[in-house]
Order: structure tokens, then C-alpha cells, then sequence
């Protein structure tokens, strides 16, 4: 028995010696994992940093700016956005209410969010105002002609990081200037954060325009001095504000019609 275990010890022993050596060996031959596929491409990463840094600069410029809005089936027309020194804003919006029958004006202060109605073909009353609410609260869907966002709380949604968006760099669209970049939404949710599309801005913050479903926005001429603080169109009222919608069209009374049998 005594030789037979050394005889086995002989034969155990280079192997025992070499299984270290072996599982060292073989690990080295393991594959390298690859690296985690959900981080961001450089490139779309730095897309992000460029759009929120130009969207920052556009919160802090100060400007009167004429803007082209054009629309398949509608004709252009032109919105004025007006960014005072004291951080006061408001935009002009040609046919904004009542189906594109009457002119808008929104307009933020430290007294609150106004709808402004101004004189037009669907309204030929002088400008009164009417407080929508508070200086930051989202202006109703019913009265929101949409064309404002991009000069306001969609700025908001650029500069933050945490925001389900994709960004990626774009070429300018026909008409439009500035660096561009294509802004999608990360989230199926029905409340998108803003609208996806185009975005474009010239290097001090200024934005040139933009693509969305909306339509096109392009700046239609270089911006002039801000003045100290908006001033409202008009009074401020307690009247009903006006509706985007347009208003349902009277029905004929039928007792204005001829009975039957008369001449």
C-alpha cells in the first residue's frame, strides 16, 4: 500500500502544480465584455451641452424680434416677441383666437400671465387685457396659440439635462440660419415637454427658428434694443378670455323662415 501511494503521489503532484497555472491560463483566454451600449454618443452628448448652453443665453437675451410664422394651408404671418430688461415678456400673435379671426397678445409681468385681445377684422373693439394667472403657470390649451413656447418655458425644457429628450446636430432648414439641432422626445407620453422638431440659434442665444408640426418660425429681420418692461395692449378687464377655437356658427331661426303655404 505504501507504494502505491507514493507511485500515486508521483503522478498527482506535476497536476496539482499545474492547475493553478492552467485556471490563470484560461481565464486570460475569457473574452472581454463589451463596453454598456446605453450611454450616449459623444457626439449626441455634446449635441445636448451645445443646445442647452445657446437655449441658457436665449433666457438671458434681451430683444424686440419680428418672426415669420408659416403654415401649410394658412397664410404667414408675423409674430413680435418682445424680451424687456426686467424679464418681462410678450409675444404678438396675429390671428392667435377665435379661429384666426382675432389678434392676441400674451404677456408676462409681475402681475401675472394677460391675454390681450387687439383691434382686427374679427374684433373691431379697442385692446383689453384679461389675467390667465400667474406669471409662471402654464397658459390653458384652450387659449394657447402655441407660437410663444419657443420664446419661453420650452427654453426651460432645453437647458434641462434631465428632460426625456434626444438631440443631435441638423442641418439648417430651407430659410432658417444659426446652428441647428434635431430635438426629439425621449418618452411616448401624450405631454411631450415641448414641441420635436428643428431648433436653430444664432451664437449669442438668439433664435433664429425653428421647425415643428406647428409650422416654421423664422426670424424675419435682426433684432432691436429691448425696452426697460412690456407694457400691456390694453386695460386689464374682467372679461372672458378668447378661445382658440373658432366660434360656433349661428344657426337660422326657424321662425324667420316663410310657413308653409305663405308668399
Amino acid at each position: 500500500m505504501p507504494v502505491l501511494l507514493r507511485s500515486a503521489g508521483r503522478v498527482l503532484g506535476p497536476l496539482v502544480l499545474a492547475l493553478p497555472a492552467c485556471l490563470v491560463a484560461c481565464a486570460d483566454e475569457q473574452p472581454v465584455p463589451p463596453p454598456p451600449t446605453d450611454s450616449p454618443p459623444a457626439q449626441v452628448d455634446a449635441a445636448r451641452d451645445e443646445l442647452a448652453a445657446l437655449a441658457a443665453a436665449a433666457q438671458d437675451r434681451r430683444l424686440v424680434a419680428q418672426y415669420v410664422h408659416s403654415r401649410a394651408g394658412q397664410p404667414d404671418r408675423t409674430v413680435v416677441f418682445t424680451s424687456a430688461n426686467d424679464g418681462s415678456w410678450r409675444v404678438d400673435v396675429p390671428g392667435g383666437a377665435l379661429g384666426g379671426t382675432v389678434d392676441v397678445s400674451l404677456a408676462a409681468t409681475a402681475d401675472g400671465l394677460f391675454q390681450c385681445a387687439l383691434p382686427s377684422p374679427g374684433r373691431p373693439e379697442s385692446a383689453s387685457c384679461v389675467r390667465v394667472g400667474d406669471r409662471d403657470e402654464p397658459l390653458p390649451r384652450r387659449l394657447d396659440p402655441r407660437v410663444q413656447h419657443p420664446f419661453t418655458d420650452w427654453l426651460d425644457v432645453l437647458t434641462d439635462r434631465r428632460a426625456p429628450l434626444a438631440v443631435a446636430p441638423a442641418s439648417a432648414p430651407k430659410g432658417l440660419t444659426g446652428t441647428c439641432y434635431s430635438v426629439d422626445s425621449t418618452t411616448a407620453s401624450l405631454n411631450a415637454p415641448l414641441d420635436v422638431g428643428i431648433y436653430c440659434y444664432d451664437r449669442d442665444g438668439t433664435p433664429t427658428g425653428l421647425r415643428t408640426g406647428n409650422g416654421t418660425l423664422r426670424l424675419a429681420a435682426p433684432p432691436g434694443p429691448p425696452p426697460a418692461t412690456v407694457q400691456l395692449a390694453g386695460p386689464v378687464t374682467d372679461g372672458e378670455p378668447l378661445g382658440t377655437e373658432a366660434p360656433p356658427t349661428p344657426t337660422a331661426d326657424p321662425s324667420d323662415s316663410p310657413s308653409a303655404g305663405t308668399s
